[in-house]
């Protein structure tokens, strides 16, 4: 899974509820491994959070073992994708964050592979509740424009 999207737009919070679904515990006290560049974590399937913004040029994600992660069974989310273009798989989830307000986001996905359109012909958007009042709609509109490579 390729995530970008500009600092602050919330890539490591989109990670955080990743994890968690792929039952990582405590996945709330995951923070961007932007220095050690990989955490890999234990949940019901392994899962492992790539940080490439410290990357300066393509070059330096060649020693990372990266084909090791996309080939494992697990799940992959990198963090500033568009850093490593030429090293990622050809089937994939790009994901796209962009600002749209102060306290709103645009999430855009894209599917690239038979894998992943499938996956994609499922998926249903869900708007999250207040976590103060569990019975009101958050304020904030979520936008998602999904697609596939065809």
């Amino acid at each position: 899974m390729a995530l970008v999207g500009e600092l602050g737009t919330g890539k490591t919070h989109f990670i955080k509820g990743l994890a968690s679904g792929a039952g990582v515990k405590k996945s709330r006290y995951i923070t961007s491994p932007s220095f050690t560049l990989i955490h890999e974590y234990q949940g019901k399937i392994p899962f492992y959070h790539i940080d490439l913004f410290r990357l300066k040029t393509e070059k330096e994600a060649e020693g990372l073992g990266l084909e090791e992660y996309f080939q494992g069974g697990g799940i992959t989310a990198i963090e500033w994708a568009d850093k490593i273009p030429t090293h990622l798989p050809e089937e994939m989830l790009w994901i796209e964050i962009r600002y749209t307000g102060e306290h709103t986001r645009s999430i855009e996905i894209l599917a690239k592979g038979a894998r992943y359109e499938e996956l994609m012909k499922n998926f249903k958007p869900q708007t999250s509740k207040s976590k103060t009042n569990p019975n009101e709609k958050r304020k904030e509109k979520h936008n998602f424009k999904l697609q596939n490579t065809k």
